[in-house]
């Protein structure tokens, strides 16, 4: 085993769960104010582009889980210099072309965002590497982002199945041309891989999105200093002199964490949560808006002055127990709450009515099929789920039947699902046993402590 990935190994086990079945049997009625750890999609962006600009950039409210160290541990392979203290990360940048030639391959673990990000910028490199996945990661399609790269210049090659591309993947990148792109699939990591890309490429690189994604790369290059426009659905990169950022960033709360609790409070009768300096950035609002027309008691509050730079929106959420009905989701919401989907399928459970979830076949291929995953689960509590096709589109139709039933549940190894279970137990009648917590280590450790916090009873939550 490579001294990389023996590294990656004693990061994973610090800072991961134990791996144990999880007994959910004590009911509580949540309430409370919780801060949560920064937006994992933030902090992979801020870590990349520090690493690349001149100078020293410091981060605060840093995420520290599996996926987050999976960047710090590819960047650290390359020659960058991280220091780690608690919540606050320190990098010192540099520049564009100073990264190094990794004298082994470099462990990603199951991190997504980290690997097709990282291919982006290795496709500017003039070197070779290889780049290695954990078991989950390595089942997840990549032709989607070797394609458009291979197009701007860069050579990769990777494990081919069924006509469809896997790591590990090995890059050699050098000189590239800017591209226009017409994204297939709405994805904002692919989407990312090539802006990132984009900034060693000769001329401009041009992405038109039919359905726009979530835009934190695109902020995150503004605040760098890159030469970026973005007009609704077209994004237009130009070449620019060296990226330099501001000395601190400060990340807001992650959105797709906080939905489980919002959902969670929504749900419980007389429950009241309170999510302080949440990230709002308005493409990851669809969590919200549609629980807002699901009639969730949803108050936000933005913040009106923030320091550091306020290059992402954020503010605090009031969430109040709620009387949910079925809602219809269309497929150009999908992009803005795809992480959010799983714990979406609970809170309509406990709605009145149905609610349709249209064009959610790209949940068949995230850390787990999740569409799978849910659908099992929830119907073990005797939820009433379908999931069809309609003309090549993915639909899952739940009818709301306003309660669930304590059972037996699997988390399939993915952290959502995982996550969005424990909270389907604790509204759910009776006792549940969950068979494994600990793969919520990959985005979320700190979800059972956060759970706890809201427990105003006798402490004994679990």
């Amino acid at each position: 085993m490579s001294r990389i990935r023996k590294s990656a190994n004693c990061l994973e086990k610090k800072y991961s769960l134990s791996s144990k079945p999880f007994l959910i049997k004590h009911k509580f009625i949540p309430s409370g104010r919780i801060k949560l750890d920064g937006d994992k999609s933030i902090a992979h962006r801020a870590l990349i582009l520090s690493a690349l600009s001149r100078g020293k950039t410091v981060l605060k409210n840093f995420p520290v889980h599996d996926d987050s160290l999976a960047t710090i541990n590819a960047l650290s392979a390359l020659g960058v210099k991280i220091s780690r203290k608690k919540g606050v990360v320190s990098i010192k940048g540099c520049g564009r072309q100073g990264l190094l030639v990794s004298n082994q391959p470099i462990f990603v673990n199951n991190s997504g965002t980290t690997l097709r990000l990282l291919l982006g910028v290795l496709a500017g490199m003039d070197f070779r590497t290889k780049v290695v996945a954990g078991e989950y990661l390595s089942l997840r399609p990549m032709s989607r982002v070797n394609a458009p790269l291979r197009l701007m210049g860069a050579r990769i090659t990777a494990v081919i199945k069924d006509n469809e591309e896997y790591a590990p993947i090995v890059i050699s990148g050098g000189k590239l041309k800017g591209i226009v792109y017409q994204a297939k699939i709405a994805s904002a990591q692919v989407k990312s891989a090539i802006l990132l890309a984009g900034l060693f490429a000769k001329g401009k690189t041009q992405i038109f999105e039919r359905v726009s994604t979530r835009d934190h790369t695109e902020r995150m290059l503004k605040l760098f200093g890159a030469n970026i426009v973005v007009n609704n659905n077209n994004i237009i990169l130009n070449p620019s002199q060296d990226l330099a950022g501001p000395a601190e960033i400060y990340i807001p709360g992650d959105i797709s964490s906080a939905a489980f609790f919002i959902v969670l409070a929504a749900i419980i009768p007389k429950a009241k949560i309170v999510i302080e300096r949440s990230s709002l950035n308005p493409s990851r609002m669809g969590i919200i808006n549609v629980l807002r027309r699901m009639r969730a008691k949803i108050k936000i509050v933005v913040s009106k002055v923030d320091k550091p730079v306020n290059f992402e929106p954020r503010g605090e959420l009031t969430i109040s127990s709620s009387k949910l009905r079925g809602t219809v989701v269309l497929p150009r919401e999908i992009p803005s709450l795809i992480d959010e989907l799983p714990i979406l399928m609970v809170a309509a459970c406990f709605a009145k009515g149905s609610t349709i979830f249209k064009g959610v076949g790209e949940l068949r291929v995230k850390e787990t099929d999740r569409i799978n995953s849910m659908a099992v689960n929830l119907r073990k509590m005797g939820a009433d789920i379908q999931v069809n096709k309609v003309g090549g589109q993915e639909n899952i139709v739940i009818q709301g039947q306003g309660r669930l039933c304590g059972s037996e549940l699997k988390s399939f190894g993915d952290h959502r699902t995982a996550m969005s279970m424990v909270v389907a137990a604790f509204a759910a009648e009776g006792e549940s046993r969950l068979d494994d917590i600990s793969c919520v280590s990959k985005s979320f450790p700190e979800f059972l402590k956060t759970l706890k916090s809201l427990d105003k009873g006798d402490g004994s939550l679990f």
